[in-house]
């Protein structure tokens, strides 16, 4: 073997790579986090759990990213520990399907209907989809979908790189001679371990070991423990997404190593008594692609069925291993609500926009209640109202921070066209909810303050205060839900009811103008009915921006002020509409 056969074969092992990297990240991105969302869901049966993760592993063609996956979901308290156990035995099995696909390139047949099942005859039209869809098709998902028909050529590509590269070493003695020293049991799965420990990926060193078969010099009595020692590999990629873990995030990280380490132990064990006892007659012969498919797969289904009804007792096992101690911090209900924004989510970032959403949502609701908890607090205070107000508004400006941090970040990785708008909305409203939540707490004080001087709104005061609260809390729930749902037909409900809003401020306070010249109220209270409306007045503004980002970002144009001075100066028989059935729904008595 010279040395342009070593850099084919370090090209291919990097295609090969490269290939399943994209692969899986354009499966993630189609999947849009519905499958990681699906796995959030999940129920506490094992059966239904293990099931889940075949799937969902078996679509994004990574076991380490399923189990990863599963460690972030326990670490922010999204998934116990007992639901991920079935979860990790499930990733294991759906890996076994990317070495199925690989064993494709072991076909032999002068039938033209069996060569087109050859990888090599059908990833090129693969490829050349996968290009005119990248370059010729303007939709994203049509975009993602040609990257994986691209990652997957590129893939098998770089397999057949490899195959090609390693045939001649069929005829080196010393290479024959190193393959068969891995047919001692240990010394394999020391192999199998260190190799899919340094690529991370037991998918790509069971390719590699299936390129290796083509030569047709590893045994079966090598390529058995190699795979075992893949099996526990694989595991260094949820041990280093543990490291600075909650304890339970941790656990499962061990119960996926105790797991594979069990299940290597039972399995090797009978198979090499009965090999003894019957003596198997293929363990000397070469090994195929198929064959390593075979293993692979036998193993994985085979140790999850010995070990689920024992799952309980992984359970025990990760949790002596990682004990509790006293001093552990007990995480509040509070804390537990922010872990949703789990960093390991991240990695796969359709998931994390999902998870993003779900802290908009909260923050959305916390600031909702926070303005009509205060707007209450009007006519009947309490202290207890108050500090629930204090609580809302300081929980919403911690969901400002956090999520906002987490949407930075989040903006920086490769994400779909329909996710950008998701998050560019996002980025644009937090703002909004918490600016909301602020008047909440300045409604909250005047409250404060006409109870502590004993004062009281006049009844005519009281009626205009509760038109205008009416119309505030529907252009409030109006805007909340177009953010939540992206509803560009409700958003065109906005820009009129904010407009009417304006109206009944401004006719408030000319009322009150009114009765202080009638001698029927006091300027004292005059500035706190101001101080009210104007709150009103400015939560019905921030509504109106959140309508406009929403119709904004899902029409790719950003500029705001131009938008509202169409809307308003030039309005269409929809404004009008609006606007009209607006003033007669909300009318000052």
């Amino acid at each position: 073997m010279d040395l342009f056969s070593i850099l084919t074969l370090i090209g291919g092992l990097a295609l090969f790579l490269y290939g399943m990297n994209a692969m899986g990240d354009g499966l993630a991105k189609v999947s849009g986090g519905k499958l990681e969302k699906i796995l959030e869901n999940l129920t506490s049966n094992p059966i239904k759990a293990v099931l889940l993760g075949a799937g969902v592993t078996a679509v994004i063609q990574s076991s380490s990213a399923t189990t990863v996956m599963v460690v972030g979901f326990v670490n922010s308290g999204i998934m116990k520990l007992s639901q991920a156990v079935g979860v990790i035995m499930g990733a294991n099995i759906g890996t076994t399907i990317t070495s199925w696909i690989l064993s494709l390139t072991g076909i032999q047949s002068d039938n033209f209907i069996i060569q087109m099942f050859k990888p090599t005859s059908f990833s090129p039209v693969l490829a050349i989809i996968g290009v005119i869809f990248i370059l010729f098709i303007n939709d994203s998902k049509k975009k993602d979908i040609g990257t994986i028909f691209i990652g997957f050529a590129i893939l098998m590509y770089g397999m057949d790189m490899m195959s090609s590269a390693v045939k001649p070493l069929a005829e080196v003695p010393e290479f024959t001679n190193l393959l068969l020293k891995f047919s001692n049991p240990l010394l394999g799965v020391v192999a199998g371990a260190l190799l899919t420990a340094v690529i991370q990926s037991s998918s790509a060193s069971v390719g590699i070991l299936q390129a290796l078969c083509l030569t047709g010099a590893v045994p079966f009595s090598a390529a058995i423990p190699i795979i075992m020692g893949q099996n526990i590999g694989t595991c260094i990629t949820a041990i280093l997404s543990a490291i600075g873990a909650k304890k339970n995030a941790k656990r499962a990280a061990a119960v996926h190593l105790y797991f594979n380490l069990i299940g290597t132990v039972i399995f090797m064990t009978v198979f090499y008594l009965i090999n003894a006892v019957v003596g198997f007659s293929f363990f000397h012969q070469a090994a195929t692609p198929a064959g390593i498919a075979v293993i692979h797969s036998v193993f994985n289904v085979t140790a999850t069925i010995i070990l689920l009804p024992f799952a309980k007792g992984l359970e025990k096992l990760a949790c002596l291993t990682i004990r509790d101690k006293k001093e552990d911090v007990v995480v509040s209900a509070e804390d537990r609500e922010f872990m949703i924004l789990e960093p390991r989510f991240l990695e796969k970032p359709a998931f994390a926009v999902e998870q993003s959403r779900n802290a908009a949502r909260k923050m959305a609701e916390e600031s909702h209640n926070a303005l009509f908890t205060a707007l209450s607090l009007v006519d009947k205070y309490s202290e207890e109202g108050v500090e629930r107000v204090e609580n809302m508004e300081s929980k919403v400006d911690r969901y400002e921070d956090e999520l906002g941090t987490y949407l930075v970040k989040l903006s920086h990785k490769d994400i779909s066209e329909a996710d950008s708008h998701s998050l560019s909305i996002m980025l644009h409203c937090i703002g909004d909810f918490e600016r909301i939540s602020d008047h909440a707490v300045n409604i909250m004080e005047s409250a404060q303050e006409l109870y502590e001087k004993g004062l009281k709104f006049s009844e005519n005061a009281k009626k205009d205060l509760e038109v205008l609260g009416q119309a505030v809390e529907d252009i409030v729930n109006t805007a909340y839900e177009v953010f939540d749902k992206q509803d560009m037909k409700l958003a065109e409900k906005i820009e009129p009811l904010e407009e009417v809003i304006d109206e009944l401020s401004k006719e408030v306070k000319r009322r009150h103008v009114q009765r202080l010249r009638n001698g029927e109220c006091t300027i004292e209270m005059g500035f706190i009915l101001s101080d009210i409306t104007t709150c009103l007045e400015r939560v019905a503004d921030h509504c109106s921006n959140i309508g406009v980002c929403v119709t904004q970002v899902n029409e790719d144009l950003y500029d705001t002020h131009s938008h509202l001075n169409i809307v308003k100066s030039h309005p269409d028989e929809t404004f009008y509409h609006e606007l009209e059935d607006a003033r007669i729904k909300y009318q000052l008595s």
